[in-house]
């Protein structure tokens, strides 16, 4: 038979062979498992670990897990869920993304992943002295294919509202023992709670790490955010602009306008950050990034963004469209990486010398007809000259003396 819903951590609650619980007490019996997810997983950043030692002390406990699942709703650019399964033996919990359309199909739409989405309490299934004739959720064949005899889910119950799942499910004959079940329920307050903080501060380092970038996304969490604050630091600085963007802005619909921008933008950053670079911000249809830890690796970065851009616009006019034309500039030297803004409202960049010497290159490749230059610091600084060949020395606006420029010795566009 399928078990009546109960909602764990409730003031009142009953379960069979336990007994009510007194309003307002919880949890119903306090044991080991409970007194380390409460005191002892401060120190545990990541929840698949902590979730893999919970489900082993359950077992220590002799709590007959076969198998238990944590779905959770996440803030990620590409993705919208996660699932973290663990089963009996494994040496780590097994995660699976889902993307944004993962809630259209059938398998979330009958599910009992969805029914808690929508509001219910509790799931659960004896399997084990149930008929399969009246399964409510194909979900349920799985399980009995795998060997589980008894299955619960609950709501994980974080802040602003959201409603995550756990489960859990045994193989032992007879299922799940009521002590099982009011123990596994006074969990499930705690666990959710846990889970949110460290799902919330996985969503602050992948906002950061989306935004601004892993480099200065660490820096902030470290605590680095004083406006003025931050370090010098020596780097490659790749500029890259589009051509002819202002036009095609004021011509083109809007949707056809991002779509070119994402396809445009994939081109550039895909390389980027393939060869150990850092992109500290888009601007309109530019970008700029640098390589702190590897400067000769931006060469292979920007030949890889020709790569790339040939390639995009191969299929552009395949497709009767007008290819793109784009400028890279690369130069070398000492950056000034922190803090700069208003009182209320800080960016983190680089700024100094260098980064405008590598915008005036960008510049450049309209006059002299190559997509990428390089400067002199940079060819000096990285040592692969025979990669490239001199165009030679150029004024730039706000620079001094003329400076040598390179560019790629192939000549390709």
């Amino acid at each position: 038979m399928y078990g009546a819903p109960h909602s764990p951590g409730t003031a009142a609650m009953t379960h069979d062979g336990i007994g009510t619980i007194e309003t307002g007490r919880w949890p119903a019996r306090r044991t080991a498992v409970m007194d380390w997810l409460v005191n002892g997983t401060h120190d545990e950043r990541f929840l698949d670990r902590l979730f893999l030692e919970l489900c082993r002390r359950l077992e220590g406990a002799d709590v007959p897990l076969l198998r238990a699942v944590v779905i959770l709703q996440i803030d990620n650019p590409q993705w919208s869920g996660v699932r973290a399964m663990w089963r009996r033996g494994a040496a780590a919990v097994e995660a699976r993304m889902s993307g944004f359309d993962a809630r259209l199909g059938a398998s979330y739409l009958v599910s009992p992943t969805h029914d808690i989405h929508e509001g219910m309490a509790e799931v659960r299934a004896r399997l084990w002295d149930s008929d399969p004739a009246g399964d409510p959720y194909p979900l349920y064949a799985e399980l009995r294919a795998d060997g589980v005899t008894d299955y619960v889910a609950w709501p994980l119950l974080f802040t602003q509202g959201r409603r995550n799942v756990v489960t859990f499910a045994t193989d032992r004959l007879g299922g799940f023992s009521d002590d099982d079940i009011g123990l596994l329920a006074d969990l499930v307050p705690v666990l959710a709670a846990v889970a949110d903080v460290r799902v919330k501060n996985r969503l602050a380092r992948t906002l950061l790490d989306t935004y601004v970038g892993p480099h200065a996304g660490e820096a902030i969490l470290n605590g680095a955010t004083r406006r003025g604050t931050g370090f010098t630091v020596e780097a490659a600085i790749v500029v890259v602009d589009l051509r002819g963007f202002t036009a095609i802005s004021d011509l083109w619909p809007r949707d056809d306008v991002i779509a070119l921008l994402n396809d445009y933008f994939d081109a550039l950053s895909e390389p980027i950050e393939r060869h150990g670079g850092e992109i500290l911000k888009f601007m309109g249809d530019g970008l700029l990034a640098i390589f702190p830890d590897d400067a000769q690796a931006a060469i292979g970065a920007v030949a890889d963004i020709r790569t790339a851009m040939a390639a995009l616009n191969a299929g552009r006019v395949a497709d009767g469209r007008d290819a793109l034309g784009y400028g890279v500039g690369v130069n070398y030297g000492d950056v000034m990486y922190g803090n700069i803004g208003s009182r209320t409202r800080l960016d983190f960049t680089v700024i100094g010398p260098a980064v405008n010497v590598a915008s005036r290159l960008e510049a450049l490749t309209k006059e002299v007809g190559v997509p990428a230059l390089f400067s002199g610091a940079f060819v000096e600084r990285t040592r692969c000259g025979a990669a490239l060949r001199r165009l030679g020395s150029y004024p730039l606006r706000g620079v001094g003396q003329p400076l040598d420029v390179y560019t790629f010795a192939d000549g390709e566009a």
